[in-house]
C-alpha cells in the first residue's frame, strides 16, 4: 500500500474520530444549556454558563487537532474522486458542502496563525492559568468554534464521496497494476 493510501486511511480515521468526538461534546453542550436557561434561552447565571460554552469550544477544537493536519488532503482527494465518479452516483450538495469544509478549513487556519502572533505578542507573564492568556485563548476558541462546526456538520461528506469512489471501482472492473508490478508482469 502506498504511503498515500496509508495517509488517506489515518485522515479519514482522525474525520471519524472528530465526527464523533464533536458529537458527543455538543450533545453534552446541548444537555447542558436546555438545564441552564430558561423558556426562553436566557442563561440563569451568565458567568458559568459562559464558562462551560468556553469548555465546549476549547474542546472542540482540541478534538479537530489531529484532523488539522490530514484535513486539505480530505479535501483535494475528495475534490478529484468528485470529478471521477459516475454522474448519477453524484449528490448535487456535495460540491457545495466541500466549499463550505474549504472555507471553514481556511478560517481554522488563519486563527491558528493569529493565535500565534497574539501568544507571542502576550507579556511574558502571561502563561496558562493567567487572565491574559487565558482570555485570548478563549476568545481564540470561540472565534473558531462556528468553523469546527461546520465541519462538525459537513465532515460526512467526505466520507460519502470515498464511499461512492469505491463503489465505482466496481470488482469487475480491472484494478491497474503499480508501475513496477506491471513490468513484472509483461516480462513473462
Amino acid at each position: 500500500m502506498s504511503s498515500d493510501h496509508h495517509a488517506h486511511r489515518d485522515s479519514l480515521r482522525h474525520l471519524d474520530d472528530y465526527l464523533n468526538d464533536s458529537k458527543k461534546i455538543l450533545d453534552a453542550w446541548d444537555a447542558y444549556s436546555d438545564e441552564h436557561t430558561d423558556l426562553d434561552g436566557w442563561p440563569h447565571d451568565d458567568h458559568a454558563y459562559g464558562m462551560r460554552a468556553s469548555q465546549r469550544d476549547a474542546d472542540t477544537l482540541t478534538a479537530f487537532e489531529p484532523l488539522r493536519y490530514g484535513a486539505r488532503h480530505l479535501l483535494a482527494t475528495a475534490e478529484t474522486q468528485l470529478t471521477q465518479l459516475p454522474q448519477n452516483t453524484v449528490q448535487s450538495r456535495w460540491v457545495y458542502q466541500l466549499g463550505v469544509l474549504r472555507d471553514a478549513l481556511d478560517r481554522l487556519n488563519e486563527l491558528h496563525e493569529q493565535w500565534l502572533a497574539t501568544r507571542d505578542a502576550l507579556p511574558t507573564t502571561a502563561r496558562p492559568g493567567t487572565a491574559d492568556f487565558d482570555d485570548a485563548l478563549a476568545e481564540h476558541h470561540a472565534e473558531s468554534w462556528s468553523h469546527l462546526d461546520d465541519w462538525a456538520t459537513h465532515g460526512k461528506t467526505l466520507r460519502e464521496i470515498n464511499s461512492a469512489a469505491r463503489k465505482a471501482r466496481s470488482p469487475l472492473a480491472p484494478i491497474p497494476l503499480p508501475a513496477p508490478l506491471r513490468r513484472i508482469a509483461t516480462r513473462k
